[in-house]
C-alpha cells in the first residue's frame, strides 16, 4: 500500500492564511469508505428515485442555508471573485433539480408492447441498474460546482459514492460532505477523502469500485485511464481540459466582442478548462480596429482582492507554482518570437495575481497544450479558411467558439470544428445544465457530463418480457417433434 502524508494544510492564495488543516486520507481509511460504500449499495440502489431525490434536495437546502459561508470558503481556497464563487453557489443548488429532472426523462424505465407502445403485457422492457461504488475525482477551479456535476447525478441513480476533494480545496470539500450529512444520507452512501494524488492512486486500486468519475488535467486523467488498464468493468468518465480556439470572422458590435474575448479568456483568472487559449482572427481593417480595441481594454478589467465589492472581474492564480507555469510559458513564446501585446505579470499587491496576457503569435505556432492561467495568443488568419484550419490544430476538442455574424459561416464552423462545446457569438466557457458537457480527443474519452452524466451512471437492462409461457407462433426447425415426446 501507498503511505500518504498523515497531515498537510491549505494555505490561502488570497490571504496567505490556513484554510484547512487535517489529516490526509490513510490506505485503511480508504479502503473502510470503499468497503462501508460497498456494504450501503445494495440498500441505496433499492429506493425509488423519489425517495432518493428527497436527501438530494436536502443536500441543495443546505447548500441555499449556508450561501455565503460556502462562497466564502471557495473564494479563499480558489482566489476567485466573491462574486463568482456565489455564482458556483447558486449553479450547484440548480444542479440538483435538473440532475432529476434528466435522470427521469434519459434513463427512466420503459415498456413497449410488440407494436412499440407503452404497455405492461407481451413485449420487451428496459431497466437502468446504478453500476455501483463510485469514486470522485474533484478539481480546484469549481471546487463545488464539478464534482456535484458526478455526485448527484450518481446517487440519484442509485450509486454510492466515495469523493477524493482537491487537496487544493479540502474546506470546500468538507463543505460538500456537511451538506449530504445535514441531508440525512444513510450511512455508507457518501464518503469524503482528503488527501493529494496518492489518495486517489490508493483508491483506484480497489477491486470494489464500478466506477471511476474524474474532471482535471489530461496528464492526470491519463494517468487514471493506465491504472485501470485490463480492468474494462470499471466504468471511466473523463472530463479533461483544452487548447480551446476562439476564431473572429466578419463582427459588427465591437463593445459586445471584446467583451466575449475577455470573458472567454480571463474569467476565473484563465483557470477553466472551457477558456480560450488562442484568440483565431480573420484579417481585415474592421478586425485590425477591433483588435485595437481589445487591447485598449486589457488594462481596464478591475484587478484587486477576491473578497472585495463589489469585485474584481479576477482573482488569483490557485498557487505560485501555477503563477511561475504561466509566467514561464510566455517568456518561453516571446523568446520564440511572438509579441507581447500585454504581458502577464505579478499584480503589484497580490503575488498570486496575475494581469492577463496577451501575445501576438507573429507567426509562431503556439504550443498544442493547456497553458492553465491568464495568456492568450493572437493568430492572424488571411480568410475564414485558414482560421477554420488554425482552429483544428490541436489534439484537444473541448470547446470552441465563433464571434461573427454570419450564418453560413456558423454552418461551417460547427461542421469543421470537433470539439464537444460548440458556442456562436457566445463565450467559449459558455455552458449550461440543460445540453451536455464533453470534450472530444484528448479532452475527453466520449462521456459527456451536463444534463447527461446521468447516462454513465447506470447501466440499461434489456427484457423481453410474455406474462406466461408460451409456445413460439413458428416453431424453430430441428424441434419439431418435441410435441410428440409425450
Amino acid at each position: 500500500m501507498l503511505r500518504t502524508n498523515p497531515r498537510f494544510e491549505r494555505i490561502s492564495p488570497v490571504n496567505g492564511e490556513v484554510t484547512w488543516m487535517g489529516m490526509a486520507s490513510t490506505p485503511e481509511r480508504i479502503q473502510s469508505s470503499l468497503n462501508s460504500a460497498a456494504k450501503a449499495f445494495p440498500i441505496w440502489k433499492r429506493l425509488e428515485l423519489k425517495e432518493r431525490t428527497v436527501y438530494l434536495r436536502r443536500y441543495a437546502d443546505y447548500l441555499a442555508a449556508h450561501r455565503e459561508e460556502i462562497a466564502t470558503d471557495i473564494t479563499l481556497e480558489s482566489g476567485k471573485p466573491l462574486w463568482e464563487s456565489r455564482t458556483e453557489v447558486s449553479t450547484s443548488i440548480a444542479k440538483v433539480d435538473l440532475a432529476i429532472e434528466a435522470i427521469r426523462e434519459r434513463r427512466d424505465h420503459t415498456v413497449r408492447n410488440a407494436t412499440g407502445s407503452s404497455s405492461t403485457g407481451d413485449g420487451s422492457e428496459i431497466r437502468f441498474r446504478p453500476i455501483g461504488p463510485v469514486l470522485v475525482l474533484g478539481p480546484f477551479n469549481l471546487p463545488l460546482h464539478l464534482p456535484g456535476a458526478h455526485l448527484v447525478p450518481a446517487l440519484a441513480a442509485g450509486n454510492t459514492v466515495v469523493f477524493k476533494s482537491s487537496e487544493k480545496t479540502p474546506r470546500v470539500g468538507e463543505h460538500i460532505a456537511q451538506a449530504m450529512a445535514a441531508a440525512g444520507i444513510p450511512d455508507g452512501v457518501f464518503h469524503l477523502l482528503q488527501g493529494g494524488p496518492s489518495v486517489a492512486v490508493e483508491a483506484l486500486q480497489s477491486p470494489l469500485l464500478g466506477g471511476v468519475f474524474f474532471t482535471g488535467s489530461r496528464n492526470a486523467g491519463v494517468a487514471i485511464h493506465r491504472q485501470l488498464a485490463g480492468r474494462p468493468e470499471v466504468l471511466l468518465a473523463l472530463e479533461m481540459g483544452g487548447n480551446n480556439p476562439l476564431v473572429v470572422d466578419r463582427v459588427s458590435n465591437h463593445r459586445a466582442v471584446v467583451e466575449i474575448i475577455l470573458q472567454s479568456a480571463y474569467i476565473t483568472s484563465g483557470q477553466r478548462c472551457t477558456c480560450a487559449r488562442r484568440l483565431i482572427v480573420v484579417d481585415s481593417p474592421n478586425n485590425r480596429q477591433l483588435m485595437q480595441d481589445l487591447a485598449h481594454a486589457l488594462p481596464r478589467i478591475r484587478l484587486g482582492h477576491p473578497m472585495a465589492e463589489p469585485g474584481s472581474f479576477m482573482g488569483t492564480m490557485i498557487d505560485d507554482r501555477a503563477v511561475q507555469c504561466v509566467l514561464d510559458k510566455q517568456r518561453q513564446y516571446i523568446d520564440r518570437g511572438m509579441i507581447a501585446i500585454q504581458e502577464a505579470k505579478v499584480h503589484r499587491s497580490l503575488q498570486t495575481q496575475l494581469i492577463p496576457g496577451l501575445l501576438d503569435a507573429n507567426g509562431v505556432s503556439p504550443d498544442d497544450d493547456e497553458v492553465f492561467g491568464p495568456l492568450l495568443v493572437l493568430q492572424w488568419a488571411k480568410d475564414f479558411q485558414e482560421a477554420i484550419a488554425l482552429a483544428r490544430q490541436t489534439r484537444f476538442g473541448l470547446s470552441a467558439s465563433l464571434l461573427g455574424d454570419d450564418l453560413d459561416a456558423w454552418s461551417i464552423f460547427q461542421r469543421e470544428v470537433d470539439a464537444g462545446v460548440l458556442n456562436w457569438n457566445h463565450p467559449t466557457t459558455g455552458a449550461t445544465g440543460v445540453l451536455p458537457f464533453g470534450g472530444l480527443g484528448w479532452s475527453g474519452n466520449h462521456r459527456s457530463s451536463g444534463y447527461f452524466a446521468c447516462d454513465y451512471c447506470s447501466d440499461p437492462t434489456a427484457s423481453l418480457v410474455r406474462p406466461t409461457a408460451t409456445p413460439a407462433s413458428k416453431t424453430p426447425i430441428g424441434l419439431e417433434q418435441i410435441g410428440d415426446a409425450s
